[in-house]
């Protein structure tokens, strides 16, 4: 998945998509790969008009093209390479209002029940062994890049540097999450649920746990064709309600939790009992597309 914004950087994409004939291709491409020649008979062009429109789609990374020996002949063989595209666009912020930062690394967590399928790894070697839930407390969990389990939850704690005198106003968490499949599937749902102080936030449904290509930041020994990489999410706890990128998931509001505590807690999982019971994998520093850690960032007057 391409998420994308409003950097200049992907005006390339954008170009790609406003095209009649290249949305024609990617709609002939989700339906099979196929060669330039193909492709140009199906849409009654010549080849040198859909080689011309194939290099700006593989230019966006829409496409991937490699030549292939077939039927006596070498073809040049068009498919997709990605399923989905996200924009996220610019939103109005208060800029009289102050903030603190903190960043947590996925593996500092003080509290975990996971259930396998499930594991755990650093940007340099998994720590222990597949589907053995009592790594998640080996101490070289708090270098963790990036973690799976198939049900259960992971508490952080983390401290509450509000003064007296300074007015929470939002509370917003940003993390790069997605399901946990055998091996990957695209298609692969899994509500996320998430609390903070032990007041539930609400769910977000994971549409997949992805890895037909490789995640962006995925160390050279990480094996292929298991999750690569997640989806960039922005939990944001309101006056009005908890949102994620902008879609409202319940009415629990800042007002609702209790951010006079020394002690913050934010905790994430999937519950035995969810509708789609998909597992979470998190990805942190030296995973996924982002390569960052959960990012805690507290607004206030």
């Amino acid at each position: 998945m391409i998420e994308a914004g409003t950097d200049r950087k992907w005006l390339p994409l954008y170009e790609a998509l406003a095209s009649d004939v290249r949305l024609s291709i990617i709609e002939h491409l989700a339906e099979q790969p196929m060669n330039v020649k193909d492709i140009a008979t199906a849409l009654g062009l010549s080849s040198a008009i859909v080689t011309m429109h194939v290099r700006k789609l593989e230019t966006a990374g829409l496409v991937e093209t490699k030549m292939v020996r077939k039927d006596g002949g070498t073809h040049k063989m068009c498919t997709l390479a990605e399923q989905s595209i996200s924009i996220q666009l610019p939103r109005k912020t208060d800029n009289s209002l102050k903030y603190h930062e903190t960043f947590v690394p996925i593996g500092h967590y003080s509290e975990c029940e996971v259930h396998p399928t499930c594991g755990i790894a650093t940007a340099v070697r998994m720590i222990g062994q597949f589907d053995d839930p009592r790594y998640f407390m080996e101490p070289q969990r708090m270098h963790a890049g990036i973690l799976w389990f198939g049900h259960g939850y992971l508490d952080y704690k983390l401290p509450n540097y509000l003064l007296p005198g300074q007015r929470p106003r939002m509370v917003e968490i940003t993390l790069e999450l997605g399901s946990e499949a055998p091996g990957f599937r695209e298609h692969w749902p899994s509500d996320i649920s998430f609390e903070l102080n032990g007041k539930p936030l609400g769910i977000w449904t994971s549409p997949g746990d992805y890895g037909s290509q490789r995640g962006r930041y995925s160390p050279d020994w990480w094996p292929e064709f298991v999750n690569q990489y997640g989806l960039l999410k922005l939990i944001s706890v309101q006056e009005d309600g908890t949102f994620i990128d902008g879609q409202k998931i319940s009415d629990c509001t800042i007002g609702n939790i209790e951010l006079d505590r020394n002690l913050w807690s934010f905790r994430i999982g999937v519950k035995a009992d969810a509708v789609h019971r998909g597992g979470l994998t998190l990805y942190g520093n030296g995973f996924g597309n982002y390569s960052q850690d959960i990012k805690f960032k507290v607004y206030y007057d």
